[in-house]
């Protein structure tokens, strides 16, 4: 292991920037690591996308990472990009540069992004907003809503039918020790960042007060009874999804 995949203070999903096969008609592609704000610290992340291949032959981009070269050679075989979603407002920064290579994909915001953008004065149009149900665009393969209750951030989640796949950006967050410096470990075990995975505590502490709503979001989202779930950051789950869903959220019980 080379001291620059340690640079960071973790080690990225390597290797990146190139897609990584889940099932048929859909992908997840391993990005680099960013610095992200958390209170006093800043902390870094490992970034992660995933790509499916709708009825209609185009791509749905979900929370799309950093623009590589290599990457958009191996979408345009794939077949013509027509979506770009930003799943909550933190997940957005790549979308000028997608939309820059791709300016006839749709790029759709979540709820609050618009702000969160404009207020780190970063430049971004986006042309359609994610609501409680899936738009006609791709209603035919993928479910989603928007888990409420939080007062600070409302993600949107998706499920690829055919293939049986909760897709979540931070609602659950699962760093494992080996790829986490042992200096760091200690900052993501306190906010409930590390493997098996969890919601964050930063994040649970948002939705005090409202965890009937929140409640009804997680009720909605396991009656889709997901066999795999895959995650913004850190490890995933390749099968038992729904258990492990379960004791992900048990704040929520």
């Amino acid at each position: 292991m080379s001291m620059a995949e340690w640079s960071s203070g973790i080690r990225p999903y390597a290797p990146l920037s190139t897609l990584k096969p889940l099932e048929d008609g859909i992908w997840w592609v391993d990005g680099p690591v960013i610095q992200m704000s958390l209170g006093p610290f800043s902390l870094p992340f490992p970034t992660r996308m995933v790509i499916i291949r709708l009825r209609s032959g185009g791509l749905w981009i979900w929370s799309p990472t950093a623009p590589a070269p290599e990457l958009f050679a191996e979408l345009d075989a794939l077949g013509p990009v027509e979506h770009l979603v930003s799943p909550n407002r933190f997940h957005y920064a790549a979308i000028p540069a997608w939309k820059e290579r791709y300016p006839h994909a749709t790029a759709w915001a979540s709820p609050g992004v618009r702000e969160r953008a404009s207020s780190q004065k970063i430049e971004i149009t986006f042309d359609a907003d994610l609501g409680d149900g899936a738009p006609p665009a791709w209603a035919g393969d993928i479910e989603q809503l928007i888990f409420k209750g939080s007062r600070f951030v409302e993600e949107v989640v998706f499920f690829h039918k055919a293939s049986s796949t909760l897709i979540l950006a931070d609602l659950v967050i699962a760093f494992e020790p080996e790829h986490v410096r042992p200096h760091l470990r200690w900052l993501f075990a306190l906010g409930g960042m590390t493997s098996p995975g969890q919601t964050p505590r930063d994040l649970r502490v948002t939705f005090w007060g409202r965890e009937p709503r929140a409640r009804a979001s997680y009720q909605h989202m396991l009656g889709w009874q997901p066999r795999r779930a895959i995650f913004a950051h850190g490890r995933f789950y390749l099968d038992d999804a729904t258990a492990q869903l379960e004791r992900a959220f048990a704040w929520l019980r």
